[in-house]
């Protein structure tokens, strides 16, 4: 091939986005019922308007168009290795839980226990966080990992382009610390590129005012695959130095990369539970809804988080390759900044 291996990545990015469009805008036309609940279904909606639930296909497909043209490049370097089998079975079956609930409205217990198995496969794939000693804690956390991520994502869902624009600057992250590292021709690499080509070219319809949400068909997927590079890029970055002999700013990594997942998650269980409420029914009373009921519009609240989490990946890249101890700290504050300034604006009422 006369092609560089950048210019190769770089149309195949343009192609997953121009794909995405193409399907989502062909299932717009031909799919206007998925993800839409009867009229006598118990659903917490911010957005009042019925809207379909579509573009978790376009990610699933996008998906595996990656897959398949990694398979396609595969040489020394890229091979249908296990630890890829782990993520393409771990995925599908998030993505097929996810649509049998946009399309059924399944029971909580069995999304759970899908999410637990979703784990498992990454586990015993090559997918577990490596921090501790003692193999069994890194399983149990690498199981509360990837269900969390699979269900903050999810919840964080609740307002057009939120979820969609906060993944698209955690996958930035991860392709740029692989090129970084020269794993241009690395299989996670490619599959990222994909994914996010899909997300940029389904925010084009689910930016505000939005023609179609991702639905849990979306989200499920995107948790699990952000789960399982954030336990790749993050949990296990062998690049990152050590703080008196621990990989704390592994953990740092994470907190920062995937800020707003968890800022957002975290505040919703903790008001829930002080109004005595269950944390797994719905409501609006997420981050995103209290900074709207303080007057900040839909698409400017979009903005803001992309703003915030794109200052986070950047602080999280410059961990990895220009480590300083002042940077260290800033990192630490500003973390602690965005959930403490989150979180008081869901308790302050307004005036």
């Amino acid at each position: 091939m006369n092609l560089s291996y950048p210019a190769i990545l770089t149309t195949f990015f343009f192609a997953c986005f121009v794909f995405a469009v193409l399907i989502n805008y062909i299932l717009l036309k031909f799919v206007q019922t998925l993800g839409i609940r009867g009229k006598e279904a118990l659903q917490v909606r911010w957005n009042p308007n019925s809207k379909p639930a579509l573009g978790g296909i376009s990610f699933y497909v996008v998906f595996l168009f990656a897959l398949i043209f990694t398979v396609l490049l595969a040489n020394k370097t890229i091979s249908f290795n296990l630890q890829l089998i782990g993520i393409f079975i771990a995925s599908t079956l998030a993505f097929m839980m996810g649509l049998a609930d946009d399309a059924f409205n399944t029971q909580p217990l069995l999304k759970f226990l899908t999410q637990i198995f979703c784990a498992f496969i990454l586990i015993y794939t090559g997918h577990s966080i490596t921090i501790f000693q003692n193999e069994f804690i890194n399983y149990i956390v690498t199981v509360i990992w990837v269900v969390g991520m699979m269900n903050s994502v999810n919840m964080l869902d609740n307002m057009d382009g939120i979820t969609c624009i906060v993944s698209i600057a955690a996958f930035t992250f991860l392709v740029a610390i692989n090129i970084s590292l020269h794993r241009t021709n690395n299989y996670a690499t490619i599959l990222n590129l994909g994914v996010l080509g899909a997300l940029c070219g389904f925010l084009v319809y689910n930016f505000h005012p939005s023609k179609m949400f991702m639905g849990d068909t979306g989200s499920q997927f995107l948790g699990l695959f952000l789960a399982a590079e954030g336990i790749d890029n993050c949990w296990n970055n062998s690049q990152s130095p050590l703080v008196n002999g621990f990989p704390l700013i592994n953990i740092l990594l994470v907190a920062l990369v995937f800020v707003l997942p968890l800022t957002d998650t975290t505040t919703v269980v903790i008001n829930r539970l002080r109004a005595g409420r269950s944390p797994f029914i719905g409501g609006k009373d997420h981050t995103t809804h209290h900074l709207f009921f303080k007057g900040v519009t839909e698409k400017r609240i979009a903005i803001l988080y992309f703003i915030i989490s794109s200052i986070a990946c950047v602080l999280a890249y410059s961990l990895v390759f220009h480590f300083s101890y002042p940077l260290f700290y800033a990192s630490m504050l500003y973390f602690a900044m965005v959930f403490v300034t989150l979180y008081i604006n869901t308790v302050i009422k307004k005036g």
